[in-house]
């Protein structure tokens, strides 16, 4: 794994950028096509590629017991996580081999899957069981018309999806551990956007706006265009400062923590964010629907403190209620309001410049792996 800075790096690093007034630089412009925001080739492509890499569907926290499950399109694709009575996740479409009907929706926990057109049932490791009045069904062979498995892994307390091929181990590798068993899943969320994904995600990359967009929200309590930006494989991660760090001065280096000091944002390429605050981390999924469509799948758990106690649901809700109401919600409308304002065909590209290091990366990333794609 690329070596992210360790929470004592980290402490100085914020420090030094106050008292010097600096943030971490980029070394390059990126100038993006606004039509890659807009046309449907584009938009393709890209649901393409996301189908091809292994990509976060949900917390494994949503599957702690044998038969829980997870069902929601992921690039446009029904697909259903489910932890198996050997404890292992697999993943399927969920599809039923008869009609094509889901044979699951959201989330819960069953000892089988009954298709609720015909009521063809498939066990929990996607084997057909039953065919309700089989005698109708002569020619067809149980065995072969089980579930379509995917592929499928856990690492760190996220499950991750590769509709393509399996999920390879190397795949994985770059990434650290986000959660641990013992942290609840309290809240879900599926809201839709009229936006490009990628503008909802570049919006999570980025603390140059803190004072412009979250004035009256975040900026109170935190730090504008002061921010770590860390680049991992093809990932990165930005570290946005609360201006109470400033207590850590007063404290001797080796008992500086940076709990309730800053918000870390991890940007998962290519369509996934887990952000870890004070109280609560979220798992955002940016899953397109359309050039101009995005439904985003939000999943809030509970914070694990040192002791390896978690923080109470109470309290995990409120700072949950606060980021909600606050900066998510301006971040989300001016994503909106930008995707609007391009359709309008004024301006031919947008440009990044060295604060926004962590999109650059996103992006260079994204034209290689398409580049590659298209052969």
């Amino acid at each position: 794994m690329n070596s992210l800075l360790n929470e004592a790096q980290l402490i100085e690093r914020i420090l030094g950028h106050i008292d010097d007034k600096t943030t971490d630089l980029g070394s390059d412009v990126w100038r993006e096509p606004t039509e890659n925001y807009l046309t449907q080739k584009r938009f393709d492509e890209e649901v393409t590629l996301l189908r091809s890499l292994p990509v976060p569907f949900c917390p494994s926290a949503l599957l702690t017991e044998t038969g829980s499950y997870v069902a929601r399109k992921a690039a446009g694709t029904p697909i259903l996580v489910v932890r198996g009575q050997d404890g292992q996740v697999r993943a399927f479409v969920n599809v039923c081999r008869h009609r094509g009907m889901p044979v699951a929706e959201g989330n819960g926990c069953r000892k089988s899957f009954v298709c609720p057109y015909h009521s063809w049932t498939y066990d929990l490791d996607g084997t057909l069981k039953n065919i309700a009045d089989s005698y109708g069904f002569p020619s067809v062979d149980v065995a072969k018309h089980g579930l379509l498995p995917v592929g499928v892994a856990e690492k760190g307390g996220l499950v991750f999806v590769n509709q393509q091929g399996p999920v390879k181990p190397e795949d994985l590798a770059d990434l650290p551990d986000f959660f641990s068993q013992k942290q609840l899943c309290f809240e879900q969320d599926s809201l839709v956007d009229h936006t490009n994904w990628k503008l909802l995600a570049e919006t999570t990359m980025e603390g140059y706006h803190i004072k412009g967009l979250h004035r009256k929200s975040f900026f109170p309590y935190g730090l504008d265009n002061t921010n770590v930006v860390e680049t991992f494989g093809s990932n990165s991660r930005v570290i946005f400062p609360f201006k109470r760090i400033n207590k850590l001065r007063d404290i001797a280096p080796g008992e500086r923590s940076l709990d309730g000091m800053v918000t870390s944002v991890y940007n998962l390429f290519p369509n996934t964010v887990v952000s870890v605050l004070s109280k609560h981390s979220t798992l955002s999924v940016f899953e397109p629907i359309a050039p101009g469509k995005t439904e985003i799948f939000i999943y809030r758990v509970a914070n694990q403190l040192g002791d390896g106690s978690c923080v109470s649901t109470e309290e995990a809700k409120l700072d949950a209620d606060f980021v909600k109401g606050a900066g998510f919600d301006e971040d989300r409308e001016a994503a909106v309001k930008i995707h609007d304002a391009i359709r309008a065909g004024k301006n031919t590209h947008l440009t990044f410049g060295l604060f926004e290091k962590a999109i650059v990366h996103f992006h260079e990333n994204l034209t290689n792996h398409l580049t590659e794609q298209r052969g």
